[in-house]
């Protein structure tokens, strides 16, 4: 039973640590990409900036500043920097 207390103690304090925070960040951004709107501004992981321009259940059309107008997975996209309109 002693050996048992500190392997148990590890597995609680690596859950509080590292699994936990890990999944509350994965909810945040899942939540972000599901709440995506026509018009917000975003970044994708790439690094690219566009606006939305039409949304599909797992796509999005991000419209460039010169007008060029790109299809990307939901996913890709690493945040929402503000909304127009």
């Amino acid at each position: 039973m002693e050996t048992l207390i500190p392997i148990i103690l590890f597995f609680v304090i690596f859950y509080f640590l590292l699994i936990r925070p890990q999944q509350k960040r994965q909810k945040k951004v899942q939540q972000m990409q599901s709440d995506l709107k026509k018009d917000d501004k975003i970044i994708t992981i790439g690094g690219m900036h566009g606006v939305i321009h039409a949304l599909d259940e797992g796509t999005i059309v991000i419209s460039t500043e010169d007008g060029t107008k790109l299809t990307y997975d939901r996913s890709a996209v690493r945040e929402v920097v503000s909304t127009e309109g």
